[in-house]
């Protein structure tokens, strides 16, 4: 589906994340609330994943809603970490491979996580994770999900900004492609890519030179975008011909599907 056609619309939200990855809704709930907010396309794009994509296609079509095909991939890049959104992709051979390298990974990291809570006295095992962990696949707001449960922070929040935060004691670095390596996959599967919340990498120095990859568009309406950056990335984006796109990064109820200020 075009983008350009979509952020014509006012009914859509082109990032979700689904318990496919780190969300709090299975991918048929996604689409039922999406649904309910009148919302007309909807973009699945789950860390590292494609796998809630089919589940929320076919719910689609009982709820009368489009369904986008996407993928949030982590990048790195002199020093910051930099997500890129990918839309309209399918499955590919090296895609799958990709994706099978950084799921292993997030299992050690995991593991290895849990065993730093516990040499610093909180004690929380890989069972009290998994009861978060819906999709299979352990995320970090499932582990801080399992420490608030047991007593030992008072909200997921506390958890990161404590423990689990970059340079935290309990963090640990994820797999990291480069923008480079993402933007081609992407691309080698059919998709658009996408930077993804520009003003959450903090210098836009660096989302201009990443503007001169092969990137197609930035996201420019972000819930975390204030107007001032949707009217600096918006210019940004016209400067460098790039498509923009808009999504509330819906990870749990408290961030407001469809609400990130499109019309800012």
């Amino acid at each position: 589906m075009d983008l350009r056609e979509i952020i014509k619309q006012n009914f859509f939200d082109l990032h979700l994340h689904t318990t496919a990855s780190d969300g709090s809704f299975t991918p048929s709930e996604i689409v039922e609330k999406a649904a309910k907010k009148g919302l007309e396309v909807i973009a699945i794009t789950d860390h590292d994943t494609i796998d809630g994509v089919a589940e929320a296609k076919l719910k689609a079509i009982e709820c009368n809603i489009t369904v986008i095909s996407g993928i949030e991939l982590t990048t790195k890049y002199k020093g910051r970490n930099i997500d890129i959104l990918g839309y309209n992709v399918h499955a590919t051979q090296q895609l799958e491979e990709v994706m099978k390298r950084i799921q292993t990974h997030r299992m050690t990291r995991a593991n290895k996580i849990i065993e730093k809570f516990c040499q610093i006295g909180i004690v929380i095992s890989k069972a009290d994770v998994e009861k978060h962990s819906i999709g299979g696949v352990i995320a970090r707001p499932h582990i801080a999900k399992a420490v608030v449960e047991k007593g030992y922070a008072n909200s997921q929040q506390e958890v990161f900004d404590r423990y689990l935060g970059d340079g935290k004691p309990c963090a640990m670095d994820k797999i990291f492609l480069s923008p480079m390596q993402a933007i081609n996959l992407i691309h080698q599967a059919g998709g658009q890519a996408v930077l993804a919340h520009p003003a959450l990498i903090r210098d836009d120095n660096i989302v201009r030179e990443l503007m001169q990859l092969p990137l197609d568009g930035i996201e420019v309406w972000h819930r975390k975008h204030k107007k001032k950056d949707i009217k600096r990335y918006k210019k940004i984006a016209k400067k460098y011909g790039k498509i923009i796109t808009g999504g509330s990064d819906f990870h749990y109820d408290g961030h407001h599907m469809g609400d990130f200020g499109y019309h800012a």
